[in-house]
């Protein structure tokens, strides 16, 4: 890790949710949906996090802000422990750290004006009210690409890419230092994808944002991110620069990941595709050893047998993998 210290560091977060046991089963099932994660976060960097649908990315991001209680770990933002602050305490930092979510329509309350869905950070964080709190609302609109106007009306009546950018202005009311950007646009045309995402990056330039940015399109993670995270049921298998990454991955599931990327170009000669075998395993009260042992080519007993942990095997590239330095020329 850099001297610096991140703005945002997270140690072994954990989340487990519990499911319905039988009757006479003594061991409770929980799904282990992230279990025991760790990477940071500098200020106005953008860390990626990707991962198949499942892989407890976007808990993460609920964790982080505190939508779900954490099972364990740190949640360190700007030298403070976050995890075990009451609601009370928790106030401050909810200005601090804000969340874009992943549906559009489904985050905007239908009953409320666009006016009352920004403004309703101001009311609680701010002291914005009446013509100030106009204002603000208005200038917030025009900074994400809509008009004045717009305020008055409701959420049924914009277009999907719209209420994404309704939601990026809500996020950006009260000022946050740190964006959780939860899939912002999977939801959205691909026509209007390329414009979310540099808009999102101009916003980061024009006021200092830090961006954790979750999703599972792979090559717009590559175009946003500085560092990627990658996850595989609840576990983080590396983590590494964007372009080291892209250009070296060292983990089998993301060379499996990265080879599944398909190249517009024809003229452009691609790497053959890894075909992954074998079923993905539960994550109800999963068994100690590597999460990814079931569809690895290269397992051998000691990862049935052993979970492996996150280190670092070249200068700030991180793995999970017991053999990693056997089937990689570090």
């Amino acid at each position: 890790m850099e001297n610096k210290r991140p703005l945002l560091e997270v140690r072994n977060l954990k989340k487990y949710f519990p499911v319905k046991t039988p009757m006479f089963q003594k061991e409770k099932n929980l799904l282990k949906a992230v279990d025991g994660i760790s990477f940071f976060i500098h200020k106005g960097e953008t860390f990626g996090l990707v991962g198949e649908s499942g892989c407890g990315k976007s808990t993460t991001g609920r964790c982080l802000v505190r939508l779900y209680e954490p099972s364990g770990g740190e949640i360190i933002y700007d030298g403070v422990d976050i995890a075990g602050l009451s609601e009370k305490e928790m106030l401050t930092y909810r200005k601090k750290i804000q969340m874009i979510f992943q549906d559009p329509y489904a985050s905007l309350n239908t009953r409320m004006t666009i006016s009352d869905i920004i403004g309703e950070g101001l009311e609680i964080h701010t002291d914005l009210r009446g013509a100030e709190k106009k204002e603000r609302i208005e200038y917030l609109l025009t900074t994400v690409g809509l008009k004045k106007e717009h305020a008055n009306r409701y959420p049924h009546e914009f277009s999907g890419g719209q209420r994404q950018r309704i939601g990026i202005a809500r996020a950006l009311a009260i000022e946050p230092e740190l964006i959780i950007c939860d899939e912002p646009i999977s939801a959205l045309d691909v026509s209007i994808q390329a414009q979310v995402v540099n808009m999102l990056e101009d916003l980061q330039k024009e006021l200092g944002l830090t961006y954790l940015f979750i999703a599972h399109d792979l090559s717009m993670v590559k175009h946003i991110s500085d560092r990627i995270g990658v996850m595989y049921l609840g576990n983080m298998m590396e983590v590494a620069g964007s372009d080291e990454l892209y250009e070296k991955p060292l983990h089998p599931y993301t060379k499996a990941l990265l080879s599944s990327i398909p190249i517009p170009d024809p003229g452009v000669q691609k790497q053959s595709r890894i075909i992954l075998q074998g079923d993905v395993k539960s994550p109800i009260n999963p068994k100690e050893g590597c999460r990814f042992n079931s569809r690895c080519q290269y397992c051998e007993p000691i990862c049935n047998e052993k979970t492996p942990v996150l280190e670092e095997v070249l200068p700030n590239h991180f793995v999970a993998c017991h053999r990693v330095r056997e089937i990689n020329t570090l």
